[in-house]
């Protein structure tokens, strides 16, 4: 296993870089100027001087060398220095700047990503933690009125857009019940059980809305798994030798059916982030999703193309993470 991951995490170097290099050309290529927003009284050299800063004037391969430079160089030891309070080298070093801004890309990614962690994060948790039981309850009473309701829940969570279900949530508890605060507070400081109270308040519609659409899947491919591995000889044969019925339900089943939902949770990782864009427009969580909106909306390529870039490099780490985990859950996987 671990000469396995050696060779994988070896291999994905070049696809990222690869990644990274398309990534840059098809946003760096799109038609754009950071000069189109400036007001019109502004001379033509200025803007070919500003151009100029933003390093526009060089050749497209230099400019991408240039950002693969400053994206897995100089800010990794800005953040090192920054954690640990050490100084490497002399310090002046370029970053990646946000051209609406002026600000490094990397310091308002950080500050944005709190929100997008609390919320997006914490409602793929509590959705994996539902739709599990509710897929291995549902596959073991199949046709059962459990099996119905969260068959009709499921088909209702998957169907309906996030950004519907959002709203409905803001007009059923904040306007009418106002149980809950419709816009996300980010400036929210948690000091003590008052405000980790209204922490939670703020939280709980975004993460049901989020939570509800990733356990409508993922319950669904839990149930499919588990009727599929009911019914193999190996299960048979556990119940023949006497092993009661919740072991060989939840040792010997449940470890062979969470192979196929460990690669859904892990490949819909990335997903989640990038998709909770919506959710976080409608409760006005300032996380990642907005920032990237923002950007388009601007065209701030670097910022564009930095946070584009860090989805696909989620996606290749948590595939590199689904592989190690089949290995775990089935002994007779080996890639050695």
């Amino acid at each position: 296993m671990l000469n396995y991951t050696i060779r994988r995490l070896m291999f994905t170097v070049p696809v990222l870089l690869f990644i990274s290099f398309i990534i840059f050309l098809l946003l760096d290529l799109a038609p754009n100027d950071p000069t189109g927003n400036l007001p019109m009284t502004i001379p033509p050299e200025v803007r070919q001087q500003i151009r100029e800063s933003l390093g526009l004037d060089q050749p497209i391969w230099v400019r991408y060398l240039l950002w693969c430079k400053q994206f897995f160089i100089n800010e990794p030891l800005n953040i090192i220095e920054q954690w640990f309070g050490i100084q490497i080298g002399d310090g002046d070093r370029l970053r990646v700047r946000s051209w609406a801004t002026r600000s490094p890309v990397v310091d308002l990614i950080v500050e944005r990503l709190p929100q997008t962690l609390w919320v997006v994060g914490m409602s793929y948790v509590v959705g994996i933690l539902i739709a599990i039981p509710i897929g291995v309850v549902s596959a073991y009473r199949q046709y059962s009125w459990f099996d119905q309701i969260g068959t009709f829940i499921s088909m209702v969570g998957f169907s309906v857009p996030t950004f519907f279900t959002g709203v409905l949530m803001i007009v059923i508890f904040s306007v009418w019940l106002g149980w809950f605060p419709s816009i996300y507070d980010t400036t929210l400081v948690v000091e003590d059980w008052a405000s980790f109270m209204q922490q939670v308040r703020q939280m709980a519609m975004p993460v049901f809305v989020l939570a509800l659409f990733n356990a409508a899947q993922i319950s669904r491919f839990m149930r499919a798994s588990m009727l599929d591995n009911l019914n193999q000889d190996y299960v048979r044969t556990a119940r023949a030798k006497g092993l009661k019925e919740r072991t060989v339900l939840l040792v010997h089943v449940l470890r062979n059916s969470l192979i196929p939902v460990v690669t859904v949770i892990a490949l819909n990782v990335p997903q989640v982030f990038g998709g909770a864009i919506i959710t976080e427009q409608v409760f006005k969580v300032n996380g990642l999703g907005q920032l990237l909106i923002i950007g388009i909306q601007g065209a701030d390529i670097p910022l564009v193309q930095t946070l584009t870039f860090i989805f696909a490099v989620l996606i290749v780490l948590f595939n590199l993470i689904a592989d190690i985990l089949y290995g775990i859950l089935d002994p007779r996987i080996r890639y050695d």
